[in-house]
């Protein structure tokens, strides 16, 4: 029985889990916008949002905290100088999952993730 077990394994190990969940949050800041499978999406949003919210804030131990994960300098300036400020008004639900269909070669449910429009 899993109980207490929350999250997905996605057939990795714990550190290749988190190795996968910090390249795919690094490419999300980059480009706003990837492509990748249902699960590994819905797996990526509350460890993205998590990263937001401490960009809010913007303190250097919250900059500290977000460069464990977010590896690639450029990646984090981004996210606290563009991202945390566009959401400085918005108390969570910084992203939106929209699912596309089917990958071709093996018939996986994939999905879009993405930052929420600053309108909305």
């Amino acid at each position: 029985m899993r109980h207490q077990k929350a999250g997905r394994q996605l057939r990795r190990t714990s550190e290749q889990r988190l190795a996968l969940l910090r390249n795919l949050a690094t490419s999300l800041i980059e480009s706003e916008s990837i492509e990748t499978t249902e699960a590994k999406a819905k797996e990526l949003r509350p460890f993205v949002e998590k990263l937001i919210t401490k960009a809010r804030t913007g303190t250097l131990h919250a900059r500290r905290l977000a460069i464990r994960h977010i590896h690639k300098r450029e990646a984090a300036d981004k996210l606290f100088q563009v991202i945390g400020p566009r959401f400085a008004a918005r108390n969570g639900g910084y992203t939106r999952i929209l699912k596309t269909g089917f990958r071709k070669g093996d018939g996986a449910d994939m999905a879009r993730i993405e930052f929420m429009p600053e309108g909305q």
